[in-house]
């Protein structure tokens, strides 16, 4: 279990602070791969939706009914995946619509082409642009948290579905990373700055599995596996078809963003019968 522990918490680790890579990629990169990323968000909320339905929800569903009861049990997984969809979308919700950090940022945004903007921004000590890079990433820190206790969930359940996760969900942090590290540098100048605030955004996704896992290992359970896990699979559902697949679209054309979806689930199906 220790050992489970730790594998669980690297991964939370490795997949928070991917927001980290997201804004090294704005500093060192000329311009945004927009196929690459479309596919690679694509194929993130594609792993993610299909481990949700094949693999959590049935998981979640043998604790359960072991420990209530078939048809109880059924109910139980079923409330305790709404449960995350009405959590994660509760959080969507507060978060004001000019503040949310699902707009889509490139790399572009970065580079000598805007650097008369800079240089007006930083003229005028623009607190707009340094107040929407702080609030999107208290933002995605927000949202990092239950993505955490997701992550830390499953890899502590499974360590090779942990293993799957935790690289959907880095991959998801990527631009999430470049939408902190836009506005702060625009609104500082410093790369160092916008770096580390993109790169602290994350830390909370790690922070949500301590905390998650500290207040529930004293009660830990067949059942209260059971709905914290039927709840890791609607957290997941919910941020591929909310943030995912409609980011992949606005960074893709034509079908490149559906392209990954069913690559990653194609990959995912496979992996899961390798492993049968």
């Amino acid at each position: 279990m220790d050992r489970n522990v730790l594998l669980a918490f690297g991964l939370t680790l490795f997949a928070g602070l991917a927001t980290g890579v997201g804004s090294a990629l704005a500093f060192f990169s000329s311009r945004t791969n927009k196929t690459f990323l479309s596919a690679a968000l694509g194929f993130s909320g594609g792993v993610m939706i299909y481990l949700s339905f094949v693999e959590v929800l049935a998981k979640s569903k043998v604790a359960l009914a072991r420990a209530l009861g078939d048809a109880p049990g059924t109910w139980a997984t079923v409330g305790g995946f709404f449960s995350g969809i009405l959590l994660i979308a509760l959080i969507d919700r507060l978060v004001p619509s000019y503040e949310n950090p699902h707009e889509v940022q490139q790399i572009e945004e970065m580079t000598a082409e805007r650097h008369a903007e800079l240089q007006a921004s930083q003229a005028r000590g623009d607190v707009k642009l340094l107040r929407m890079g702080l609030f999107t990433g208290l933002t995605i820190a927000i949202h990092n948290f239950p993505e955490g206790l997701a992550t830390f969930a499953a890899a502590l359940a499974d360590p090779k579905l942990g293993v799957s996760i935790a690289v959907a969900i880095a991959i998801h942090n990527i631009p999430e990373g470049i939408a902190v590290s836009v506005p702060v540098y625009f609104a500082t100048g410093s790369r160092k700055k916008a770096f580390w605030y993109s790169f602290l955004s994350g830390a909370a996704e790690p922070l949500g599995a301590v905390v998650g896992y500290t207040l529930l290992r004293a009660f830990m359970s067949d059942t209260v596996f059971g709905v914290l896990f039927s709840a890791v699979g609607g957290i997941m559902v919910f941020i591929s078809l909310d943030e995912l697949i409609p980011t992949a679209r606005e960074y893709g054309t034509g079908h490149v963003a559906i392209y990954g979806v069913i690559a990653g689930m194609a990959l995912m199906a496979v992996s899961l019968l390798l492993f049968l």
